[in-house]
C-alpha cells in the first residue's frame, strides 16, 4: 500500500490509493492510540461522527481484537433535533449498528435529540464533556467544510458553548441527500445540536477521515484558504496532534506535492 504523507502547518495529512485501505490504515492508527492510552488510564474518551465517511473506519475499528472496550466511554458530536436513539436516521442509531452494538463498550453518552428541553439537554452534554477530559476525535469533514454540524454560518472558533442549537444550512442538508441518509432534501432536519469547534479540538488526539469525491473541495479548502470560520474545518490546522486522511478521489484537487 503506498501512502503519502505530508505535513500543512501541525495538520499531518495521509493519502491513499482508496476508500478502503484509508479507512483501515485510519482505523488500525487509532487502535494503537487507544491501547496506548489504556495503559496509564482506568478510560479512554472517545468522540466519534456519524456519517458514511466513516463506513470503512468504523467497520475495522469495530473488528479490532487488541482494544479493550470495557475500558473505553463514548460521545457522538453530533443529533438531529426530534430524532430519537431509535429513528434510523439520528445519528446516535448509526453509530449503534456500525460501532456500539458490535463491541463490549463500557458506556456510551447519547445526545437526545428528541428531548423536551433542548437547551438542557445541551447543558447536560456539556458539562459530560468539561466532566470528562476527551483523549480521541474521531471525525470527518462536510462539503462546505463543516465539523461536526458547524456550518460556515454558525461557526465560532472562540464559542463559549461546547455545546449548542443549531440551523443547517441549505449545503450540509443536501449532503445528507448525496450521502442516501434522506431521500430528498426536505425529509432533512432544519436543526440540529452539536458540539461546537473549541468542544472538538479538546480532544487530545484528532483523527480526520474524509474520502470520495464530494469532499475534494471542502478538502482544498481546508488544506489551503486561511485558517477562519468561513471553512471551519481549517482549525485543525492548529492542533498539535491531528490527521487528516484522504484518498486520490478527495485528493484530486490538490497539488501534486500534497
Amino acid at each position: 500500500m503506498e501512502v503519502e504523507e505530508n505535513k500543512i502547518e501541525q495538520l499531518l495529512v495521509r493519502t491513499y490509493d482508496d476508500r478502503t485501505q484509508l479507512g483501515k490504515d485510519a482505523a488500525e492508527m487509532v487502535s494503537k492510540k487507544i491501547q496506548e492510552l489504556q495503559q496509564d488510564k482506568d478510560y479512554v474518551y472517545i468522540i466519534f461522527a456519524s456519517a458514511p465517511s466513516q463506513n470503512e473506519f468504523l467497520e475495522t475499528l469495530a473488528k479490532a481484537t487488541n482494544i479493550d472496550w470495557k475500558k473505553v466511554v463514548a460521545f457522538h458530536m453530533d443529533e438531529y433535533i426530534g430524532l430519537n436513539l431509535a429513528h434510523p436516521q439520528s445519528f446516535g442509531y448509526f453509530l449503534k449498528e456500525n460501532l456500539f452494538d458490535k463491541v463490549p463498550i463500557h458506556h456510551v453518552h447519547y445526545i437526545q435529540g428528541d428531548s423536551s428541553n433542548i437547551e438542557k439537554e445541551c447543558e447536560r452534554y456539556e458539562q459530560l464533556l468539561r466532566t470528562y477530559a476527551v483523549d480521541i476525535v474521531c471525525m470527518g469533514i462536510g462539503e462546505n467544510t463543516h465539523i461536526a454540524f458547524n456550518d460556515p454560518h454558525v461557526a465560532n472558533f472562540d464559542d463559549p458553548y461546547w455545546v449548542k442549537i443549531v440551523d443547517l444550512d441549505d449545503k450540509s442538508r443536501q449532503q445528507q441527500v448525496n450521502d442516501g441518509c434522506f431521500n430528498s432534501f426536505d425529509d432533512v432536519p432544519t436543526h440540529a445540536i452539536t458540539l461546537t469547534v473549541p468542544a472538538l479540538l479538546q480532544g487530545k488526539f484528532l483523527y480526520c477521515m474524509v474520502p470520495g469525491k464530494n469532499k475534494a473541495r471542502a478538502v482544498y479548502q481546508t488544506l489551503y484558504e486561511g485558517v477562519d470560520s468561513r471553512y471551519p474545518s481549517t482549525i485543525l490546522r492548529t492542533h498539535q496532534n491531528a490527521h487528516l486522511f484522504i484518498d486520490r478521489e478527495s485528493a484530486q484537487y490538490l497539488q501534486k506535492s500534497v
